[in-house]
Parts: C-alpha cells; sequence; structure tokens
C-alpha cells in the first residue's frame, strides 16, 4: 500500500467513502489540494466543493461540504457536515435547494439562521458543481 492512499470521508450521519486510491484532490480554503502516498502530515479545513479520488486509473467525484482534512503518509480522512458521491446527487432536489436558499437571503434573519441557509446553499452549490462536471452548464 506504499504508493496507496486510504480515503476516508465521513459525515455525522455516516461513513460516506473507504477505499484505497491511488491520489486525492480535495478543496481546500487556501486551493485545491493534491494529495499523494507519502505526504507530509498535514491538518487544515476543507471547503464545500469537490473531492476527486483517482483509483486505477479512474476518477471518482464527491460533493463535500465544510469539515477538515487529516493527512498522513497513508491516509486522507476528511471529517464534513455532507458528502455525497456524484451518482447519488439528485440534481433536481439540489437546484430546489439552491433556489429557497437564495429566498431566504432576502428575508430578515438571524445570524444563525443566516449561517445555516450561507451552508445550505454552498452545500447545494458543491453538489451541483459535481454532477453537472463536463456539460458545460
Amino acid at each position: 500500500m506504499a504508493n496507496q492512499l486510504k480515503l476516508e470521508i465521513v459525515t455525522p450521519e455516516a461513513k460516506i467513502y473507504s477505499e484505497d486510491v491511488d491520489m486525492v484532490t480535495l478543496p481546500g480554503v487556501e486551493g485545491e489540494m493534491g494529495i499523494y502516498p507519502m505526504h507530509v502530515p498535514l491538518l487544515t479545513q476543507v471547503a464545500a466543493g469537490e473531492v476527486v479520488a483517482l483509483k486505477g486509473g479512474q476518477d471518482f467525484h464527491l460533493a463535500v461540504g465544510e469539515g477538515f482534512v487529516q493527512v498522513t503518509s497513508d491516509r486522507v480522512a476528511i471529517m464534513t457536515d455532507m458528502a455525497i458521491k456524484a451518482e447519488d446527487i439528485d440534481e433536481n432536489k439540489a437546484e430546489e435547494a439552491r433556489k429557497r436558499a437564495e429566498a431566504r437571503l432576502n428575508e430578515k434573519l438571524s445570524d444563525e439562521e443566516m449561517a445555516s441557509v450561507n451552508a445550505a446553499l454552498i452545500n447545494s452549490l458543491a453538489q451541483l458543481k459535481v454532477k453537472r462536471r463536463g456539460r458545460g452548464v
């Protein structure tokens, strides 16, 4: 396994992904990061966006929300509030969630409600980006 990493993505509800992969690309708060085996240890924040796992020459795409990532030489562990495999994303539901969140932003909201609505908007946009990948939409 010296030339692979164990990628684990967990949410408060479940372990969403757990596979040995060749490389991981993830959205860091300061930009996209590529992680290969034997990476230096790292603990940092993950921004909402797309995680790409390269395994056997094939890319696997997932939408993730905000969270944290811990990297060791042989493991990438992402703890996030939302993670969905590309094939499991319901584009219509994600689009409806985006529209609802954008409409709510025009209302008078408490700070807590505003944070919740912003998180919903960010998560729905991440899902739409992953689902619409390659379509030029």
